[in-house]
């Protein structure tokens, strides 16, 4: 199994990976909780999914990045994540987080957010912090428990899943699930881990990965991070 980047075109999938279209679900209230299985679409040995997001045969690449001017440049970091990662602890868990993962897929925002809610004694402020940080598709949040010191990880399906965002009307990223082997266009792989989002509008100015910039500005991307800072 593996995902090859294609220079400044799409991504080569191989290895029978499942393909699925999820969405990502808001509550009454507006806030992002809950994943949902749409389609699974028919197994394949091989398919190719559009990078530049302009096909007309989503998410499938119908060649027609050859014909505009998508650049698809990896800029993205590959220094592994424990290495970048700012780290926030409380008595029992140490949240890590490496901003430049963020999709803003916004499951981490829930009553106050992931990091008020660690603050809490309420076991159920603890529990909605779990459940949000498991929840991250793009793995730029990782809980760990601190007893055990392992992270406390989502089981996921090798797959990949091509997300619609219900609540902004619009495509989402690629979520690679389950440990599958990226490979750069120079031929190294990127460092394997259980969620990670790439990118699928052609936009992202953090490419291979997701910035969430199907969505948000630049101006609303900086706005965003100085909640975080």
């Amino acid at each position: 199994m593996k995902i090859k980047i294609i220079e400044n075109g799409p991504y080569l999938v191989s290895g029978k990976i499942p393909l699925y279209k999820m969405s990502i679900n808001a509550d009454e209230e507006g806030n992002i909780c809950q994943w949902h299985t749409d389609y699974k679409f028919p197994l394949k040995e091989n398919y190719i999914l559009c990078r530049c997001g302009k096909s007309k045969n989503k998410p499938f690449c119908d060649g027609t990045h050859t014909n505009t001017d998508f650049t698809g440049k990896e800029v993205a970091s590959k220094i592994p994540y424990m290495d970048r990662a700012v780290q926030l602890e409380d008595e029992k868990f140490k949240l890590t987080d490496v901003w430049e993962f963020c999709d803003h897929s916004r499951f981490c925002l829930r009553k106050g957010g992931i990091r008020e809610l660690l603050k809490s004694d309420n076991p159920e402020d603890v529990k909605l912090a779990i459940d949000e940080a498991k929840k991250c598709p793009s793995g730029r949040l990782v809980l760990w428990d601190k007893e055990t010191g392992k992270p406390i990880e989502p089981v996921l399906e090798t797959s990949i899943a091509v997300v619609d965002d219900l609540q902004k009307h619009c495509e989402g990223p690629l979520w690679v699930r389950g440990g599958i082997p990226i490979e750069s266009t120079d031929g190294t792989i990127y460092e394997i881990r259980n969620r990670v989002t790439l990118c699928r509008c052609g936009k992202s100015d953090n490419k291979p990965l997701c910035d969430g910039s199907h969505w948000m500005t630049l101006k609303e991307k900086e706005e965003f991070r100085k909640k975080w800072d």
